[in-house]
């Protein structure tokens, strides 16, 4: 600092020199590696290109077998994040205080792993005057007794008839209900006001109820006045195990009626646009079935579900919106005979049968039994179907 001052001129000439020894210095250093670099990565990938060509080339048994797996872990992990959503959102309603019956309130704090488990649960819609159409079950394509139970037990197969209380709980017509159940112990007991116009509320409530009690693959509703082979049912729904949201019976989409007086009059008609207009597609009322998700969605979801007039549109709006796959199952509305039993000749057994003029089997009383005769797949069928 205290030394004869350096020129800039100095300076300048010094800097140059030094930078120019620097880069010289970084040229040498860095050439020859960047050039080992490129040639090893070209190695690298052509290496690389040739494995894959060779797999591709000389092993296809091998590529369909990783395709395969593929597809089989990505239905296992929809199934298992279906069944995380599931449980999450059942957890949330039951904080939140959903306006449940008392059946599902009871068992809303169970972890649904706890519950019976079984691969369908198949609800038959009924009415205190419908004993002698009970019976009439009973005596045909509805087991019995020990049977029943062991359907339940080695198939996972659980039918329960469906009904809830009278406007007078406790008054006769519920008594009666209650000797029924004891002697056959095959009704599921709702807590619903029964009439004809509250069909969309007992459906919904079927529905949430079945799921708070048996964790199943499949939830069916039935009426109580049609036919069904429920080996063939049972077959049916199995090809839709690995789908998480199917709705599957046979799909219509009948006009909207609003004249009043008339029957299935629907005083929302306006909803559907001018008058005239059909409804969207939906399964007819007889018979339908839903997956575990679905019926899921019913019961966590139950108290802001619009009910509309006729019980089979209220289910199918429920779906509107949602990933549902809608399976037209013809096999569930077969004609009484000699429509089923020319079916039945041929080998295309049918799942349900029933009259469409009636809604159901014209005097099923009186006409099951002959039915379940020419119609009827045989005692032991459901007992061979593998699950």
């Amino acid at each position: 600092m205290r030394g004869k001052p350096v020129s800039g001129k100095s300076i300048f000439v010094l800097c140059f020199a030094s930078f120019f020894a620097g880069s010289l210095f970084t040229s040498q250093t860095w050439n020859h590696p960047n050039s080992h670099n490129k040639d090893h990565q070209l190695v690298s990938i052509n290496h690389d290109q040739q494995n894959n060509r060779n797999w591709l080339e000389g092993k296809p048994a091998d590529v369909m077998g990783v395709v395969a797996k593929t597809h089989q872990a990505i239905r296992s992990l929809d199934k298992t994040i279906s069944t995380l959503e599931m449980e999450l959102a059942a957890a949330r309603t039951s904080q939140n205080g959903g306006q449940f019956s008392r059946q599902i309130r009871a068992s809303s704090t169970k972890s649904i792993h706890s519950l019976q488990k079984a691969f369908v649960v198949i609800g038959i819609n009924t009415a205190f005057s419908s004993k002698k159409r009970r019976d009439s079950l009973r005596q045909t394509w509805l087991p019995e007794g020990a049977k029943l139970k062991k359907l339940e037990k080695e198939k996972g197969i659980v039918i329960r008839f469906v009904i809830g209380h009278s406007a007078t709980p406790g008054g006769v017509l519920d008594n009666a209900i209650d000797e029924e159940n004891a002697e056959h112990k095959d009704f599921l007991r709702l807590d619903h006001v029964e009439g004809y116009h509250e069909l969309s509320t007992k459906t919904r409530l079927y529905f949430s109820t079945a799921v708070s009690l048996w964790d199943a693959e499949f939830y069916v509703k039935v009426d109580d006045d049609i036919h069904l082979n429920l080996g063939m049912l049972v077959s049916t729904l199995s090809q839709y195990r690995s789908k998480p949201r199917i709705y599957i019976g046979c799909m219509k989409s009948g006009p909207v009626l609003s004249q009043k007086g008339v029957k299935y009059h629907e005083p929302e008609y306006w909803k559907f646009g001018e008058e005239g207009n059909k409804y969207f597609r939906h399964a007819t009322g007889q018979i339908y079935a839903i997956s575990k998700d679905l019926a899921a969605y019913i019961s966590i979801n139950s108290p802001i579900l619009h009910r509309y007039a006729n019980e089979d549109v209220s289910l199918g709006s429920w779906f509107i919106g949602l990933e549902v796959e809608h399976v037209d199952e013809r096999s569930m509305c077969c004609g009484t005979p000699p429509d089923c039993e020319w079916k039945a000749r041929a080998g295309n057994v049918c799942v349900a049968s029933f009259d469409w003029s009636c809604s159901g089997i014209c005097k099923s009383v009186d006409r099951m039994r002959n039915i379940h005769n020419s119609c009827g797949e045989g005692d032991g069928a459901v007992w061979n179907v593998e699950l």
